[in-house]
């Protein structure tokens, strides 16, 4: 054998090496983001949707919350996957030949990019279509009993929804491009009509997040001044708590002393006095225990660190679209180079890119708080032990959705600089000039529309109750008027 075929060869077994090494690290990480969906889903299931009489159901509903698992550990991996890449390109930077990390390259990230981008397809069309039809499903009429009917029943129904979604696109595409070509590419299911559904899903997915990340980053402020202690500002805690006892006390008293005119309407209302009156105690006691530093130092850092970040996206989003007016770079594209190492895709460097990384998560907990906050989606808001299966699914679906569009936001938003990998980059409207433009234009608008009506009106709010207008007679903007019985209490 020549030195040539030992060169060959010896290539060879690295690029084979290569490979195994990469699918060892991409099945460890996804094990890891199994293991905590499932530790997730299995905190706000139904208990008693898996310990019924009929082990059908229990069954069914075991390989439903494992696909919903699976979904969810995807969804998990697509907010993950650009921040994971811009770090992975400043820790090749600044560490290029560092024995330790040479299994962080181009091709991991690039496969990983990919993977994301299959099983996101996987999902949205065949896993969570047939959860759902199996849970819903009872077997065709006739059939025995059990697991195997289901799946028959489901398989029809999955097959009949692909036909009729499979015939959708084909006239979606045909409306928007009528050309020849355009119609005998969408033949070929996963070159072209996979990636043109998940493109049209994946458009969806950036409208919704247009419209919730806005609505979360005004809640933001009201979700963070729940879990954190406010500082007391022109308020005596001591009479807060003494009269809120004093009123428990007195409702408990009356409920432990019932007469016999009292109807069950009123000791169902006095009940829920009592337990509004408990909630609203223990908080001005966890207010009252609270430091001096956490009360006064912890909640102002706090908004001003929400305010800071959201500033921050506000004027990246503006100066994204200056560029756009004068660079045509600026536009979302796809990545043809997969090596990375090379350069910083930040101004700033490392700095640069934890900033990013840190806006692009906080943007999507954002949006995440803002679609559980919209009146559409407020019913799927999962509840600790007491949430459907249905409704898992449901959750599922839209986290996904919101998640596997979170890159293509990013980018559209230019929040970074770096470029969408593998089939992320092929979606045809990223090349649309006016979209992009309008996007930017109306992501800057309802955000700044959103924290102008909340910050006003929660700061305007804050001032009637620390100079405690809201307890006059004469009605307030935003509080109800009390009567002299309410005052006397």
């Amino acid at each position: 054998m020549e030195a040539a075929d030992y060169e060959v060869l010896s290539v060879r077994e690295q690029l084979f090496h290569e490979r195994v090494r990469e699918c060892i690290i991409s099945t460890l990480l996804f094990a890891t983001l199994y293991i905590l969906c499932h530790v997730a889903l299995t905190r706000f299931k139904k208990p008693t949707d898996f310990t019924t009489v009929d082990d059908e159901d229990a069954t069914v509903n075991k390989i439903a919350l494992g696909l919903c698992t699976f979904t969810l550990a995807v969804a998990l991996a697509a907010v993950l996957l650009l921040p994971f890449s811009i770090l992975s390109n400043e820790v090749l930077l600044s560490l290029p030949r560092n024995y330790y990390i040479q299994w962080l390259n181009g091709s991991l990230i690039h496969g990983l990019w990919n993977l994301v981008f299959l099983f996101s397809n996987l999902s949205l069309v065949f896993l969570m279509p047939f959860a759902y039809f199996f849970t819903e499903s009872e077997g065709f009429a006739g059939s025995k009993k059990g697991v195997l009917g289901r799946v028959y029943e489901t398989v029809v129904m999955l097959l009949l929804l692909s036909l009729l979604v499979l015939g959708m696109v084909w006239v979606a595409s045909a409306i928007v491009d009528n050309s020849k070509t355009s119609q005998e590419s969408l033949y070929d299911l996963w070159e072209y009509y996979l990636p043109y559904l998940y493109s049209c899903i994946s458009f969806l997915g950036v409208l919704l997040l247009l419209v919730c990340t806005p609505l979360g980053l005004a809640q933001m402020f009201s979700v963070t001044g729940k879990l954190l202690v406010k500082p007391r500002l022109l308020e005596d805690l001591e009479e807060q708590l003494h009269c809120s006892t004093f009123e428990e006390a007195a409702l408990t008293r009356r409920m432990c002393n019932p007469t016999s005119c009292w109807l069950p309407l009123d000791m169902k209302l006095l009940h829920r006095q009592v337990v509004t009156l408990q909630t609203q105690r223990l908080m001005l006691e966890k207010r009252q225990k609270a430091s001096a530093w956490q009360r006064n130092l912890g909640y102002p850092l706090a908004m001003l660190c929400l305010l800071l970040l959201t500033g921050l996206s506000v004027l990246i989003v503006a100066i994204h679209i200056l560029e756009l007016l004068i660079d045509e770079a600026a536009m979302p594209r796809g990545m043809q180079d997969t090596s990375l190492g090379q350069v910083s895709f930040s101004k700033l460097g490392s700095f640069g890119a934890i900033i990013q990384v840190i806006l692009i998560l906080y943007l999507m907990l954002s949006s995440v708080v803002g679609f559980y906050s919209s009146p559409l989606f407020r019913g799927l808001r999962p509840k600790q032990q007491d949430t459907a299966m249905t409704q898992i699914i449901g959750n599922c679906v839209c986290l996904l959705v919101l998640s596997s569009a979170l890159p293509i936001f990013s980018r559209t938003l230019g929040l970074t600089r770096f470029d969408l990998l593998g089939d992320f980059g092929r979606f045809n409207w990223l090349g649309n000039f006016y979209i992009v433009f309008l996007y930017n234009a109306a992501f800057a608008g309802l955000t700044t529309l959103c924290l102008v009506k909340t910050v006003t009106g929660a700061v305007r709010a804050e001032l009637i109750r620390a100079f405690g207008l809201d307890r006059l007679p004469l009605p307030v903007s935003g509080f109800p008027r009390q009567d002299s019985k309410t005052q006397l209490q």
